[in-house]
């Protein structure tokens, strides 16, 4: 059991609120909490959220974050912590970052953002205490498992290893034509990734890629999906694996049709207009949104062995909605919020300061956490690793 600790949780939407009653749930650390929000009745719904429907008893408050100025609530309750974890939207991380820094605090955020990620990076890489960047499910849970895979893949066959393949697709149970799609998360961010550029490694060499440029077939576990390049979901990999790797991306993985919709739209709007803002405004009004959701995941490494022969290491996961506590949270729910967990407690250890991206955090000892082991233990899993 660690020493009780004050965790601060800004942001009071889905992925907030299932950090609260994780961490309320959870038998690893002793914590006290509080959730702040721009909207304060937001915040304290969390809280009575929360204590309905834990079975532990755990301490929290809400408060007010001002979006303009730093009032005295906030600088009491900053002074007070050890940790934030940052689930607001990926613009306002560079200022909670700023706050984490000036009270000598954690943070733990989840943006696949790149510009605010490499604001942060300038800011904190100097700092005592740790950052733990993009440590959500894609960027974060899906980068490690890679890592550890091609860790895996050198130790069995020697290498070399020639690519790594990361996809992942938040997805409903059903879904129908003509968008093939329904929202389990926000809207914002899937509008963003499907514009922005994706980094990644061709030929040895980190570039960029058009986000939707090669949508390809694949099928897990029987079922047909497809992929294609999305922004932010590989990380700091590509600048970790460059010259030791031929290819390295990520892919978002919807169902069959879904992309040439996306395409369809992104012509529509044509090029006068903020596409990002209008493909968010189309996708608003015509997909709904869903409770009923699961994770799908994949990864790969492929290379030679010392004979020469061409192998490759997989795994699959499907992940389902759980219980915690009371209440069953939705599969994006735990599976983004695990990992920040996760994140948060090995800072607590003492053993890591300044920023921590993706490939600097132990594969084996973040995926065998508890936190981790809790929700990626899933009841549909194939392959080859054990996490």
């Amino acid at each position: 059991m660690y020493i009780k600790s004050k965790f601060v949780i800004v942001g009071s939407g889905g992925i907030g609120r299932a950090a609260a009653l994780m961490l309320s749930e959870n038998r690893e650390l002793d914590v006290e909490l509080f959730i702040g929000d721009v909207n304060l009745n937001s915040a304290k719904e969390v809280v009575e959220w929360v204590k309905s429907g834990s079975s532990a008893i755990t301490s929290i408050e809400a408060f007010h974050i001002d979006p303009k100025q730093e009032t005295e609530e906030m600088k009491y309750i900053f002074s007070s912590a050890q940790v934030i974890l940052d689930c607001l939207p990926g613009s306002e991380a560079p200022r909670m970052a700023k706050f984490a820094l000036q009270y000598n605090l954690h943070y733990v955020n989840l943006t696949e953002y790149v510009k605010e990620t490499d604001e942060i990076i300038a800011l904190a890489s100097n700092a005592s205490t740790g950052f733990v960047l993009q440590s959500g499910l894609a960027p974060g849970y899906i980068n490690i498992l890679a890592h550890q895979l091609y860790k895996q893949f050198l130790k069995q066959y020697g290498g070399p290893v020639k690519s790594i393949s990361m996809k992942v697709g938040a997805l409903t149970k059903m879904t129908q034509a003509p968008h093939f799609y329904g929202f389990t998360w926000s809207p914002i961010g899937v509008a963003t990734e499907y514009v922005k550029d994706a980094i990644v490694i061709k030929n040895g060499v980190k570039t960029t890629v058009p986000a939707l440029s090669q949508t390809t077939r694949l099928i897990l576990d029987g079922i047909q999906y497809e992929d294609d390049y999305t922004s932010g979901g590989a990380a700091n990999l590509p600048d970790y694996f460059q010259g030791k790797v031929e290819s390295l991306d990520y892919k978002t993985i919807r169902f069959p049709g879904h992309y040439d919709w996306v395409r369809s739209q992104i012509q529509e709007i044509g090029t006068k207009q903020d596409v990002e803002q209008a493909l968010l405004a189309k996708m608003i009004e015509k997909i709904p949104h869903t409770e009923d959701d699961m994770i799908v995941l994949y990864v790969s490494v492929t290379g030679f062995d010392q004979n020469n022969t061409f192998r490759i290491k997989e795994k699959n996961l499907i992940i389902e909605p759980s219980e915690v506590g009371g209440y069953l949270l939705k599969a994006i729910q735990t599976c983004t919020v695990a990992p920040m967990l996760e994140a948060a407690r090995m800072l607590l250890t003492g053993q890591y300061k300044g920023v921590i991206l993706q490939s600097d955090l132990d594969p084996d000892q973040f995926l065998n956490g508890p936190f981790i082991q809790k929700v990626y233990q899933a009841k549909k899993a194939t392959g080859q690793l054990t996490v």
